[in-house]
């Protein structure tokens, strides 16, 4: 594949180099009898096995990443073709625009197309953990929620949209940095 394929809306941007590395560590999780380049180009990778790689295991998105970038109808495995969708979106190369899109489809956990109350509540949970000392208390919730609703629905319609928050995000410099998974 070229740099620049488009494959699933997703411009493949890892160069060459990346691309290999990519399909050999795809080709670990296939069992060995499947590893051929043919067979490995048709295989599908159940997420138990994705969610296994270290560059993702400690992720707290790690399904959510694993689900936007599914292929599948039933969004439960990986093709390797999905698997250098999700590598390019996180890799140096890609653009604030790129990262910031699947960013907030990452973010939106009920795929509606805004970050809604209880989108920016699961975001939250997942950045907190969900354990009795680390969650927080239903007012400290609504307090957080209420303030990056304050800080980014510039429209003020109770929920954040695409371009409120890749203009939040514009204004965050360690975002582009940090939103990566290197091999």
């Amino acid at each position: 594949m070229a740099p620049g394929t488009v494959l699933n809306g997703c411009p493949h941007i890892l160069l060459p180099s990346s691309r290999g590395r990519a399909h050999k560590r795809f080709c670990e999780l296939l069992p060995p009898n499947h590893r051929s380049v043919e067979e490995s180009l048709q295989a599908r990778v159940p997420f138990q096995q994705i969610l296994s790689l270290p560059e993702l295991k400690a992720n707290p998105f790690k399904e959510r990443i694993c689900g936007v970038f599914s292929t599948s109808p039933t969004r439960d495995s990986l093709s390797f073709e999905d698997f250098l969708d999700l590598l390019s979106v996180f890799s140096d190369t890609a653009t604030p625009d790129v990262k910031s899109h699947y960013a907030f489809r990452i973010f939106d956990f009920d795929d509606d197309g805004t970050l809604n109350r209880e989108d920016l509540s699961q975001l939250v949970n997942c950045l907190t953990g969900e354990g009795e000392d680390t969650r927080l208390s239903a007012s400290e919730m609504k307090q957080l929620i209420d303030n990056i609703l304050e800080e980014s629905d510039i429209d003020r319609d109770g929920t954040i949209n695409l371009s409120e928050f890749q203009h939040v995000i514009s204004r965050s410099p360690d975002f582009v940095s940090s939103f990566k998974i290197v091999l």
